[in-house]
């Protein structure tokens, strides 16, 4: 069996017509026909029932083209694998990540990221709906929170354990706590992303199960507006320690919440089924080594 001959076979297929079938293959009617011919004689039944002018799939034929078809996608994985090795620096990574991560994960990584890989395609976007935009095949990569029951088309890989803590002005009384009860948080004016945005759905959900109602927060959609009202003492927030160790800023301080703590486990997550590009297990790579980083800084600034 020759890969020509299912090559031959798929088209006519496609057609169902043996001469428009030679005619997208620049071949004769009769050439066709033969290596079709040669084709079934090797498998030993007939491919297509021949019913006057008009041709159909036998059995046979509907199970060696649901194969074909699965060796024409491994072949192009293959080719497309090859020629990604060798332009590495020329490809191409979209991926999506939930709002405000941007800010912990990517701004530095990034940077370091596009110097050592200048030519490299980069699309980040922020969206509450990262597993849908990988299940759907719009991004290579998603970063998100660990989906409780995933699709078994999608590959989890772990990448860290978040845990949020109360952000607050330096000078507040309540920074000189390195813990704080989640019961005293109803005392405090608190600043906070939308209802949308993952840490707020958190938050809301333990202020539920505790009974502890939030009353007028100030709402903003972005990291920075949030950092400015808590350094300003406007507000307090609930933010990743993580990302507030990182960002070291003089006038926050990061007080541990308890009973209960606040915390969700992040993953990156891709299509098994969707070919990946060495860009994106690079920057995979990249990433996790990254995150270790800052884990050990964190750590060290706890100490």
């Amino acid at each position: 069996m020759e890969l020509r001959q299912l090559e031959y076979f798929s088209a006519v297929c496609k057609e169902m017509h043996f001469s428009r079938a030679a005619e997208n293959l620049n071949t004769t009617q009769s050439n066709l026909s033969q290596q079709i011919k040669f084709l079934e004689n090797e498998l030993g039944l007939p491919l297509f029932d021949r019913i006057g002018k008009r041709i159909a799939l036998t059995d046979a034929g509907k199970l060696l083209l649901e194969q074909s078809q699965l060796i024409f996608e491994r072949i192009d994985h293959i080719k497309r694998a090859i020629t990604d090795l060798k332009q590495l620096e020329g490809g191409t990574l979209d991926m999506a990540i939930l709002p405000g991560d941007g800010d912990l994960l990517f701004d530095a990584l990034l940077t370091d990221f596009h110097l050592a890989y200048p030519n490299l395609s980069i699309s980040v976007t922020e969206t509450m709906d990262v597993y849908e935009q990988v299940m759907e095949g719009r991004r290579d990569l998603g970063v998100t929170t660990v989906p409780s029951n995933p699709d078994d088309r999608l590959s989890v890989i772990p990448l860290f354990h978040e845990e949020f803590a109360l952000a607050i002005h330096a000078e507040d009384p309540l920074a000189k706590s390195k813990t704080i009860s989640f019961d005293q948080i109803q005392q405090l004016k608190l600043v906070l992303f939308g209802p949308e945005h993952q840490i707020t759905k958190l938050f809301h959900a333990r202020c539920q199960e505790k009974g502890i109602p939030i009353y007028n927060p100030i709402v903003t959609s972005t990291l920075s507006t949030l950092l400015s009202l808590v350094e300003q003492g406007i507000g307090a927030s609930i933010l990743p320690r993580l990302l507030l160790d990182y960002l070291n800023r003089d006038s926050i301080m990061a007080v541990t919440l308890l009973n209960p703590s606040l915390s969700q486990d992040i993953c990156i997550i891709h299509r098994k089924d969707k070919f990946m590009g060495q860009a994106a297990k690079v920057f995979i790579g990249e990433l996790q080594s990254f995150v270790q980083r800052v884990e050990k800084h964190s750590a060290r600034s706890l100490g």
